[in-house]
């Protein structure tokens, strides 16, 4: 599939607010497209210049915006994060078995309602993660586009700047992911055997919301990260999935739409 059509379809999987918030491709490709078509002239004229420059303009305004957004986002699962674990910890102190007035029933309701909010908060720090990646490849692509169609020398050094960008830098978020994921099993452990059939469960349940948008981000980066003859030191590293076999089967047989 092409990255512009990959964009595209990516773009109305994600959240509503989101959509906006991507690399706007389709214009810097056009005006790719318009600077090479121009009439020639000589790499380093005054026109020349003009002209890379409105490009590198537009590509800084992408960055910035790209910025923003992921920036804003972080702070905000950091919030979520911490909140999560004090509903936990209200809900043991409350009705946990070394409670004053332990109740099952309480129990389960509550940490029934947190464990749902849990996975789609942990889908919502994947999406990022793919905001992340989606939007640094799109900019690596348009800026091959770039050199090839008008013979500059871009990418290479806009590139460098990108990989410095607190939207490129994904470390928290991933942090973030892996925390959520420890607190489910510790909150919320299953037995080995069940563990098939669980995952399962869960997956039908959250399919409603956002959990079934963050597997088609996962299925995104796992294609946009993948080795291929183009391949290069400006892409990104193979992405290796766990439970590669319920991940297609998920998208394939579940009939709930994506949420719009």
């Amino acid at each position: 599939m092409k990255f512009g059509k990959r964009l595209k379809q990516q773009v109305q999987e994600t959240l509503p607010d989101w959509r906006d918030k991507f690399l706007s491709y389709k214009e810097l490709k056009k005006l790719v497209r318009l600077i090479s078509s121009a009439p020639p002239f000589l790499n380093g004229s005054s026109e020349y210049g003009k002209s890379e420059a409105e490009f590198v303009r537009l590509l800084n305004c992408e960055i910035d915006k790209f910025n923003a957004f992921f920036m804003e986002q972080e702070e905000d699962f950091i919030i979520r994060h911490e909140e999560l674990k004090q509903r936990i910890q209200k809900v043991i102190d409350a009705w946990g078995p070394s409670a004053s007035q332990p109740s099952e029933a309480e129990y389960k309701e509550e940490m029934g309602k947190i464990r749902k909010d849990i996975v789609n908060f942990h889908g919502e720090m994947v999406l990022l993660e793919n905001y992340s990646n989606i939007n640094y490849t799109g900019l690596a692509k348009i800026l091959k586009k770039y050199d090839k169609r008008t013979g500059g020398l871009l990418r290479l050094a806009f590139i460098q700047k990108v990989l410095e960008q607190p939207f490129f830098i994904t470390d928290l978020v991933s942090k973030l992911v892996r925390q959520c994921e420890n607190m489910i099993d510790a909150v919320f452990p299953v037995e080995a055997e069940e563990k098939g059939k669980e995952g399962r469960e869960t997956i039908t349940v959250a399919g409603e919301g956002i959990f079934r948008n963050a597997i088609a981000a996962l299925m995104t980066m796992k294609e946009i990260r993948k080795g291929s003859s183009t391949y290069s030191h400006f892409s990104l590293p193979p992405l290796n999935l766990p439970d590669s076999d319920l991940i297609p089967s998920f998208q394939l047989n579940s009939p709930i739409s994506i949420v719009r």
